[in-house]
């Protein structure tokens, strides 16, 4: 609400509103909150549930653990793969990764197959580390990756590679984004230790 609903979608605002006022030469008063926001965020859900998609049953649903597919798994060492392979092909490379042969499992999005499947992923999951399955998933579109801390975000190659996260005075934080070809945006400064004397602020 804060983030998504609130202020992106106010700069969104802003933004759209000076394109539109170099054509009309008229400004306007831009009314974003952080409910409207939300709810636009959520539109796919919304979309799921007019369709009859959705239930309002906790826990029943696609992407809220009501799928085996789409879930989270304890591995040997007491840390998790998240696994959220919904198309076909994806859910077969999950399988071929487990080592799991499809013969005689319930469909995929069998509602009444889902229990089987997962305490069979349950059980596979638990066989190995963490580690060991990133290393079998990693190259494949499984759409199954681990579930890093944060501190082991700073260290995963693709944020590397695309120096997504930069240290400010020994304050790790996200780098500037989205970026631009033309005009890339400066590094970020750190706060000022001390205010600014308000007639600075004000001076012409």
């Amino acid at each position: 609400g804060d983030f998504g609903g609130g202020s992106m979608f106010l700069v969104f605002g802003i933004l759209a509103a000076l394109v539109e006022r170099q054509n009309s030469g008229k400004g306007q008063v831009i009314d974003a909150a952080m409910i409207d926001g939300a709810l636009a965020l959520s539109h796919m859900i919304w979309g799921m549930k007019g369709v009859g998609l959705w239930s309002d049953e906790r826990g029943t649903n696609l992407l809220d653990t009501g799928m085996a597919f789409y879930d989270t798994y304890e591995t040997s060492d007491g840390k998790y793969m998240a696994v959220g392979c919904i198309e076909p092909q994806f859910y077969a490379e999950l399988l071929q990764g487990l080592e799991i042969s499809p013969e005689g499992l319930p469909n995929q999005l069998d509602p009444n197959g889902q229990d089987q499947l997962r305490k069979l992923f349950t059980e596979k999951f638990k066989t190995k580390t963490r580690d060991e399955w990133w290393a079998i998933f990693e190259h494949t579109d499984a759409c199954t990756t681990p579930v890093l801390t944060f501190t082991e975000a700073e260290q995963n190659p693709h944020i590397q590679a695309r120096t997504g996260l930069i240290d400010i005075d020994g304050v790790v934080q996200h780098a500037p984004a989205p970026r631009f070809s033309r005009t890339p945006a400066g590094i970020p400064t750190p706060p000022p230790n001390e205010g600014t004397p308000i007639e600075t602020v004000w001076a012409d």
